[in-house]
Order: structure tokens, then C-alpha cells, then sequence
């Protein structure tokens, strides 16, 4: 099965769910040209985390022609030496410069959605929207899975906006 085909059941009462907000001085293409690259995503996760990319990713970024197969394994290293976590990426949606939508699985998550909107925010301004949903594998307390998400996104948000305000 594909990991499309296992979303997350919306009953499910393991299921944690995060939405976060952030508006950045940049336009919506200036902003997606950031975030779509590898090192747009390692810088947003630095220093505490590295993500890598599976090959050929790296050089590619996130387009429309990848959507719909599985991409490989990145894989998350604390400090970027020690790994913690995989993700076996798999893109449901890209389009270009409004929005991308990763449905995937993680050792620790049976699926771990992550869908980025962006919108403009007045002139020279973007709105940028992460919905991170995540159903753990083990019976994890969903309180502190919650907090863990919302605070590397806080971070995220917090490296993405200070990128832009140069």
C-alpha cells in the first residue's frame, strides 16, 4: 500500500494535529523559491536538526512531476550527526508557487502529513500555513507529541522569517 493510500484516519484518537502561521516580508515566489530546496529546509531546522534528501531530491527541490511515487528516505540527524528519524517521502501535491501537500511515514509515525500554504500578505509579504498531522505508531501521550511538533515548527517559522528579514 502505498503511503497516499494510508492517510490517517480522521477518527483515529491517536491522531495529533498542529496548525502554525507566519508572515514573512517576501513574496509568495520569493518565499516558495526558499522553501521547495534542500537548503531552504535544512536552514529552517537548523541547528538542531538536518534533514537529508533522498538522491537526486537535493538538486530538484520540490516540482509537480514528483508527486504521486515514493521519493525515498531522508533522513532527520540530531545535531546533524546522530540519526533520530526517517521520513519515506511521498508528495500527494505541488503546485507551485500556492502550496505543497507530503503524506508519509516515519519510524516513529504510521503517516505524518505536513501541507505548506502560501499567500499573500499585503505588499511584499507572505503567509505561510503549516498543518502538520500525525498518527504515532506507538501509544504515544498525544500532549507532549503536540508540543514537540508545535515547537520545531515555532523554530521553523522563527529561522524562515528572520531568512527574509535580512
Amino acid at each position: 500500500m502505498s503511503p497516499a493510500e494510508r492517510a490517517p484516519d480522521p477518527s483515529s484518537t491517536r491522531r495529533v494535529q498542529v496548525r502554525r502561521t507566519v508572515v514573512v516580508p517576501a513574496a509568495p515566489a520569493e518565499v516558495w523559491a526558499r522553501i521547495a530546496t534542500a537548503e531552504g529546509i535544512a536552514d529552517e531546522l537548523r541547528p538542531w536538526l538536518t534533514m537529508s534528501m533522498p538522491r537526486g531530491l537535493a538538486a530538484q527541490g520540490l516540482t509537480a512531476d514528483l508527486v504521486g511515487r515514493p521519493l525515498g528516505r531522508a533522513w532527520l540527524r540530531l545535531g546533524g550527526v546522530v540519526p533520530v528519524e526517517y521520513d519515506d517521502l511521498f508528495l500527494v501535491e505541488v503546485d507551485a508557487p500556492r502550496r505543497f501537500h507530503e503524506r508519509s511515514s516515519m519510524a516513529l509515525a504510521r503517516s505524518w502529513e505536513h501541507r505548506r500554504d502560501l499567500e499573500p500578505a499585503g505588499p511584499g509579504h507572505t503567509r505561510v500555513t503549516d498543518l502538520l498531522v500525525m498518527e504515532p505508531r506507538l501509544p504515544l501521550p498525544r500532549a507532549p507529541l503536540r508540543s514537540l511538533i508545535d515547537a520545531l515548527f515555532a523554530h521553523r517559522h522563527r529561522r524562515l522569517r528572520r531568512h527574509f528579514a535580512r
